[in-house]
């Protein structure tokens, strides 16, 4: 499969503090690449570095043979690449559907077939497609931040925790129409998500980030197999706190 996006010794930096150190992954044409992590991890850095919010010090980020470091975010959109952030950030005193043109403001022509497609996926959203998207609840605006992502007709879609906030039926939902977009629209995501187990049944690829660094990559198949992901990832709720504390002290893998 051709890769679509291949990141190679990144290192950025929020002042003088290095988030990421040295990443280097692949993201391969109808694959879903999840990147799995605790907070603090670097995932949202690499998010912003990957579609131009931040610079990076050093390494090279290539989108479909491009390396767009340096470039202004609105040039990396029209290359195909949507940035759907924590946090959902829709524009909250717009109609739900002047969000989703907003998704389309760097593309020309009729975007009516696309508002459709979105309006398909989300039923929800062409119910209330008149009302602010501030009075939406916090499930329904993920569904609107990933219908705006796919109004760019995005290539590669940088899903940023999808699930935060929402019920676990809320995120069964939202992950089953994330696997129908790759399947039926063959597009190809790259997602981060605090839900280990959601994420790595819904992926075909995944990476760890450890402070900054990529400690382990492989098959969703293999990961769920490891023993260090059931540990600190797949255990029982009550020891996810505890895990993720001493998954931070950790500095190899057994």
């Amino acid at each position: 499969m051709t890769k679509v996006l291949d990141i190679r010794n990144v290192e950025t930096f929020y002042g003088a503090i290095m988030a990421l150190r040295g990443v280097s992954l692949e993201v391969k044409e109808g694959e879903i690449v999840t990147i799995l992590g605790a907070n603090g991890a670097g995932k949202t850095t690499l998010m912003k570095t990957i579609s131009g919010l931040m610079d990076p010090e050093k390494g090279t980020v290539e989108f479909n043979g491009e390396n767009i470091v340096g470039k202004q975010p609105d040039h990396i959109v029209r290359k195909g690449l949507a940035h759907v952030p924590e946090g959902r950030e829709v524009f909250p005193y717009l109609t739900i559907e002047e969000n989703l043109k907003m998704g389309a403001y760097c593309r020309g022509g009729d975007i009516r077939d696309d508002i459709a497609l979105v309006y398909e996926y989300f039923p929800i959203l062409k119910e209330r497609r008149n009302q602010s998207a501030g009075f939406l609840s916090g499930g329904q605006q993920q569904m609107l931040a990933i219908g705006r992502g796919l109004m760019a007709k995005p290539k590669l879609m940088l899903l940023d925790e999808p699930s935060l906030g929402l019920s676990p039926l809320l995120t069964q939902e939202i992950f089953a129409i994330i696997k129908r977009l790759n399947a039926e629209q063959k597009v190809t995501m790259l997602l981060v998500e605090q839900n280990a187990n959601v994420a790595l049944h819904t992926a075909h690829q995944g990476y760890v980030l450890e402070m900054g660094r990529i400690v382990m990559a492989g098959s969703c198949e293999e990961l769920r197999k490891s023993d260090d992901i059931q540990e600190f990832y797949l255990g029982r709720q009550e020891e996810t706190q505890r895990g993720q504390k001493r998954w931070k002290r950790r500095k190899t893998w057994r």
